[in-house]
């Protein structure tokens, strides 16, 4: 058996409160710790207009930016998605970090750092497959495409359909609408 050190949910849990108050954001996925960087202002757009469309499409839904998570497979772990898509009052009397069973779609979008290709390519998708999120939408900013995994099984994504920004591309189900991408080219570098 593999030896790796171990952090209890407490523990991290003070350690993140307090980078947070000094404008560092902390995750722990896959028993791992991981530094995610500061929105910018783009990112920040982005949620905003994922947030329209979803209410549009899906108006009983409502895409909660940085809601904590219990992200509960191989190892424990926390996770604050860009975005989380989960019924309105899914997370009401949960805690910072809420059980992910109502979720239906995570999003990420990328930020302009060094672990991006390992943290939201890599490492999320497949602890968001095995907690069973239903459906990971990635906006890669680097680039310049929205990917879409969906199918979870046996610890990952069966299905990924990617698209360049400008193209439609189709959130499956549970979610179930088409995403018009051509407004993500303004917030790119």
């Amino acid at each position: 058996m593999e030896h790796r050190p171990q952090m209890r949910s407490e523990e991290f849990e003070r350690i993140a409160a307090a980078a947070e108050r000094e404008g560092v954001r902390l995750e722990f996925v896959h028993g791992r710790l991981g530094v995610k960087a500061v929105p910018d202002g783009d990112h920040d757009e982005i949620i905003r207009w994922l947030t329209r469309r979803c209410m549009q499409h899906r108006p009983e839904l409502w895409l909660y930016p940085e809601r904590g998570l219990k992200i509960e497979t191989y190892r424990n772990g926390n996770a604050k998605p860009d975005g989380t898509l989960a019924p309105e009052g899914a997370f009401a009397g949960q805690g910072e970090w809420a059980f992910p069973d109502q979720v239906l779609m995570i999003v990420e979008v990328t930020s302009y750092d060094a672990d991006t290709d390992r943290r939201d390519r890599e490492q999320k998708p497949a602890a968001y497959a095995e907690t069973g999120i239903p459906v990971y939408l990635l906006i890669d900013r680097d680039t310049c495409e929205a990917l879409v995994y969906s199918e979870p099984d046996a610890g990952s994504y069966t299905k990924i359909l990617r698209r360049p920004f400008g193209k439609a591309i189709e959130i499956p189900a549970p979610v179930g609408f088409t995403l018009d991408t051509e407004p993500l080219k303004d917030w790119v570098r």
